[in-house]
């Protein structure tokens, strides 16, 4: 998982040359790069996607090569550096990106957890799961495609949802069950997010906490760009279960990768597969009709 750093040619030299203007075939060859990776992370549904997904994206775009290279786990560097991409894209202009949503600000006008005044009886059931990300942009973001609809389970950002309000607990422990996912980045602080939400919880019976990632070993098997914080990191006492020694080192290093970097179309994907659960088997004719004769209601004859 050591990354290697790699530099688009032509393109961090240009950018750093003119950066308001962005004349030059570097920054010609940024712009095409963008405009790809804004197709590629709509995808086919139109999903909408934020800035920083958009820059991962555009890292791909001018790497291709790390996509066609053998399916070895590693954690490359980003060819591209975040103050140049940001620099291209306001050239560009944001607005002209189709998909692109607006930054999230910093902090929002009221906790996202809290209940709705127009709504009394907002948490007045059960609710069986709930899914609470680290990151205000993701939840935004997760929001914007409707996955808080199709999964059936609320979306909140933990910035915002810690503590929990009494009123959600309290529908939490009421649906017998329940499920709380929690999806943060592979650092030190997303890592022990999934503890914090525990504790936030409280002695709640039958509620489980549910880490659905990252972790250091998803970034290396999806080959996720990789950034480079202080090291060495604060530690983690103790370590989740399931972590590798070579992950803690790893975050020790000061390593980290974000949610971010994890191509749209396939973070919605996996974030309803692993919310909604199992999808009960589909319907077919002769299961219909196999299902009219138990009925007692114009069932088949018996002869």
């Amino acid at each position: 998982m050591t990354p290697r750093r790699l530099q688009a040619p032509g393109i961090g030299t240009s950018m750093a040359r003119d950066p308001r203007t962005g004349h030059g075939p570097g920054a010609r060859l940024l712009d095409r790069a963008i405009t790809g990776a804004a197709a590629r992370a709509a995808g086919p549904g139109g999903i909408k996607f934020t800035e920083r997904q958009l820059y991962y994206e555009t890292c791909r775009v001018l790497s291709p090569a790390a996509t066609l290279l053998p399916r070895i786990p590693r954690t490359p560097a980003p060819p591209l550096r975040l103050p140049t991409f940001t620099r291209a894209l306001e050239a560009r202009g944001r607005e002209t990106v189709d998909g692109l949503l607006s930054p999230v600000g910093s902090a929002p006008s009221r906790p996202l957890s809290a209940p709705d005044a127009t709504e009394p009886d907002l948490y007045a059931y059960g609710l069986p799961r709930l899914l609470v990300c680290q990151d205000r942009s993701i939840t935004r973001m997760l929001l914007a495609n409707h996955v808080h609809l199709e999964a059936a389970c609320p979306v909140l950002a933990a910035p915002d949802t810690l503590p929990l309000d009494p009123l959600l607990v309290a529908a939490l422990e009421r649906a017998e069950g329940a499920t709380v996912h929690v999806l943060h980045d592979a650092s030190p602080e997303g890592i022990g997010l999934p503890a914090r939400v525990r504790a936030a919880l409280g002695p709640v019976p039958g509620v489980r906490v549910a880490s659905i990632g990252l972790v250091p070993r998803h970034a290396a098997t999806l080959r996720l760009p990789t950034g480079r914080g202080p090291a060495p990191a604060p530690p983690l006492e103790p370590w989740p279960p399931g972590l590798r020694p070579e992950e803690a080192a790893w975050l020790a290093g000061g390593r980290f990768t974000q949610v971010a970097a994890v191509s749209p179309p396939r973070l919605v994907r996996t974030v309803l597969r692993l919310t909604r659960g199992p999808r009960p088997p589909r319907n077919s004719m002769w299961s219909e009709l196999r299902g009219l004769r138990t009925t007692g209601f114009l069932t088949w004859p018996a002869s």
